[in-house]
């Protein structure tokens, strides 16, 4: 499976395979797992998604560092992945791993539609 390498593409992707709402429902687990508290809403349009998603992953690494590496840990985002991101700018940062806890719920929906 080739991820998708931007948002756009991803939402591109879920949306032509009709798996956008079960992408909100796998996220929305995730962070109920994670103890984060944000849920979204079923109709969420996806520049919404991306823009509250990046906000939590920000205010996250800026306020509640444990929270933020369990969040990774429960969606399985891989560490590597992780490592190759710069740092320098919190912001930047929390935009890349935004994109990347997506890619993870991405992959995770995309393999639970193709093999069920």
């Amino acid at each position: 499976m080739q991820l998708p390498a931007t948002f756009e593409d991803l939402i591109s992707e879920a949306n032509r395979l009709d798996l956008y709402d079960k992408l909100v429902k796998q996220l929305n687990k995730d962070l109920l797992l994670s103890n984060i508290d944000l849920q979204f809403d079923p109709d969420i349009i996806p520049t919404s998604l991306r823009y509250l998603m990046h906000e939590t992953v920000y205010g996250l690494i800026q306020e509640k560092f444990a929270d933020y590496l369990n969040l990774l840990y429960i969606v399985d985002v891989p560490e590597h992945k992780v490592k190759q991101l710069d740092g320098s700018d919190v912001l930047r940062l929390s935009e890349a791993v935004t994109l990347l806890i997506l890619q993870r719920e991405w992959q995770k929906v995309w393999y639970k539609s193709k093999y069920s």
